[in-house]
């Protein structure tokens, strides 16, 4: 059995992750903001076989927040086997063009707040000399598109960090994996139109799951992104400006 931490567990991927670990029996302590979506999300995983559910109400991006819930999670569980961080939001770039407010809190939210929680949560594992920590970043962070490169800069800033981190502690034996999203059908991507590349929570969370417990590194989800995103960063910068992305 393992315990596990999700921060951001009413988020769509993050929720049919904790469906699979619940229907293996581990143990789990679920975080987000809206209390009784997360009790609703709660009780469905202990119908599918979870061994204990634990929820606190909190918003992540809130980093005064962060040691006192790691405390609770650390005291409900008996100490953390696996984190996995799942929060975000989906700015509307030329709205962040116009304003250094919402591009300020876009870079908070996804970037900075994140990586304040991966401090403390690195330093506890460290000193444990085990633990898997797993971020949900996205395949926008691998380079810089005109559509949504304030989106995609808080991203690439948490996989720089994870990147930094990761050869950090790898010889304490902890594992950092970061999670590398593509088109996702989720309720923050409702306003997009879908098409062959797009997937749903339901067909990455597997993947999603076996890569934190293999203890991979950069997992890109579905994994053709790997190619897609390679493919992206070789092109020449000269051409790249001129193309719509």
């Amino acid at each position: 059995m393992k315990n596990i931490l999700i921060v951001g567990a009413s988020s769509a991927i993050a929720e049919h992750c904790a469906r699979i670990w619940a229907s293996r029996g581990n143990q789990l302590f679920l975080v987000a903001r809206d209390d009784s979506r997360l009790k609703a999300i709660a009780a469905d995983l202990r119908i599918r076989g979870a061994a204990a559910v634990h929820t606190r109400a909190m918003d992540a991006r809130d980093s005064d927040l962060h040691e006192s819930m790691l405390d609770e999670a650390d005291a409900s569980l008996g100490n953390i086997d696996i984190v996995l961080m799942a929060w975000g939001t989906l700015s509307v770039q030329a709205e962040c063009e116009r304003s250094v407010a919402l591009t300020m809190a876009e870079i908070q939210n996804n970037g900075l707040s994140v990586v304040a929680m991966l401090t403390l949560i690195a330093n506890r594992f460290e000193q444990r000399k085990a633990g898997v920590i797993a971020v949900i970043t996205s395949v926008a962070g691998d380079r810089g598109r005109a559509s949504n490169y304030v989106y995609g800069a808080s991203k690439s800033m948490v996989s720089a960090f994870l990147s930094g981190l990761r050869q950090r502690l790898h010889q304490s034996g902890v594992a950092v994996v970061d999670i590398k999203p593509g088109f996702i059908d989720t309720p923050m991507t409702s306003q997009f139109t879908k098409g062959l590349l797009w997937v749903t929570p339901s067909q990455i969370a597997p993947r999603i799951t076996n890569a934190i417990e293999r203890h991979r590194t950069d997992v890109y989800v579905p994994a053709f992104w790997w190619m897609i995103m390679t493919m992206i960063r070789m092109i020449p910068s000269w051409f790249f400006r001129k193309l719509s992305l």
